[in-house]
């Protein structure tokens, strides 16, 4: 008689259009998923999730497990955190909460860093990893979510009782095997630190650049002056990642440029934050990153001069 295989129980800590979408993916696929809501809790606990998706199709979940606190959560073997990096102070006790035992707890989050300051408030028996989120996703209304391309979920180990390579690694293949049942391209990353730097080659230019100019990704791609721009943001991601050790695939940004120039035309999470008087997540992809870079001994100017632009708009908008 065979074994039967019990799939993981999975939480999503902050169900906005990160956490809505893969959980409603995860959920489809058959997992055990329990989602924790704030605002929206009353209207996705009564007409459920709808995902309107440009690569799959319209999806929904209509009875979707929903709370409003973790405190009524069961104990989740896997939590998946899609709350912005800017409210990560009420994260931790959410996430201790709901972790059962041991549990995985993955940050979907954007920037540099965003592990570190949460390792030092978690139990040490919580393993800790960062997932890279590669996707066009946005919430158009409570509950509803609208998905035009991409997808995939890099994933990497951060820290926990996992001392040694191999160990750590299983444990990042056991997360990328979680999303490819849900039909999710996942690679499993042997450097967690790399894959951010990567992953701000995109972030740096077209979430900054959205907010400043006003701008999603078609104009942004379709004029000579910010096309220079973006390429100048992109060069100096890749040299602050080459100063703190990290060497990115050869045509990588190259590569990242033209994939935008094809992709349908999107607004980026920043801007949407920004025009729905959100704080802006300017701490984990600009501010950690210059620091890193400049504590190696390489400054990025042109980042530097974004980043005190945004922070004065950022500051401006919600009364200084």
């Amino acid at each position: 008689m065979s074994e039967i295989i019990k799939k993981p129980r999975v939480g999503i800590i902050g169900t906005g259009a990160i956490g809505g979408f893969y959980g409603l993916m995860l959920a489809r696929a058959g997992y055990d998923v329990h989602f924790l809501l704030r605002s929206e809790f009353s209207a996705v606990s009564q007409n459920g999730l709808r995902v309107d998706s440009q690569v799959h199709g319209a999806l929904s979940l209509e009875s979707v497990q929903a709370y409003a606190s973790a405190d009524d959560m069961p104990a989740c073997d896997w939590l998946l955190v899609g709350a912005k990096t800017t409210g990560n102070n009420g994260v931790a006790p959410a996430i201790i909460q709901a972790a059962a035992p041991n549990a995985k707890v993955l940050m979907l989050q954007n920037g540099l860093g965003v592990e570190d300051d949460l390792r030092a408030v978690l139990p040490d028996s919580l393993h800790l990893l960062g997932g890279l989120c590669f996707i066009c996703v946005h919430r158009t209304g409570p509950g509803q979510i609208a998905h035009q391309a991409f997808g995939a979920v890099n994933i990497g180990y951060h820290s926990g009782p996992a001392a040694e390579g191999a160990t750590r690694q299983n444990i990042v293949e056991e997360g990328a095997a979680l999303f490819h049942t849900a039909g999710i391209e996942s690679v499993a990353m042997d450097n967690l630190d790399r894959a951010r730097w990567q992953k701000l080659v995109w972030n740096v230019p077209y979430n900054g650049l959205s907010v400043l100019l006003n701008a999603s990704t078609t104009p942004l791609m379709a004029d000579p002056d910010s096309r220079e721009l973006i390429q100048g943001l992109m060069a100096e991601v890749v040299q602050g990642a080459e100063a703190c050790g990290h060497t990115l695939p050869e045509g990588y940004a190259e590569q990242l440029f033209k994939v935008t120039g094809h992709m349908p035309d999107y607004r980026p999470s920043m801007h949407h934050d920004f025009v729905e008087h959100r704080p802006l997540e300017l701490e984990a992809i600009y501010a950690k990153p210059l620091a890193a870079a400049l504590a190696a001994g390489c400054d990025m100017p042109k980042i530097r001069a974004l980043y005190h632009a945004l922070a004065f708009i950022d500051r401006s908008r919600r009364g200084g």
